[in-house]
């Protein structure tokens, strides 16, 4: 497994992404929830098989779970 962040030069972000068997999960981390949490479109397009999570308190233990 590889780790990752991503970051254009006008500030659109993904904090985490996880690369497994060359298939990349990305990661947003919200504390508040009724934050919006945006996918970057520049970022699915260029990696279109890529799927996208929030994780924010309510849901933080449900993952740890998984892994």
């Amino acid at each position: 497994m590889n780790t990752y962040f991503w970051r254009t030069y006008d500030q659109q972000e993904i904090d985490f992404i996880e690369e497994v068997d060359r298939e990349l999960t990305c990661f947003e981390f919200k504390f508040n929830l009724k934050s919006k949490a945006k996918f970057p479109k520049v970022f699915q397009e260029t990696y279109p098989a890529s799927s996208f999570r929030v994780i924010h308190p309510d849901n933080f233990y449900d993952l740890m779970e998984i892994g």
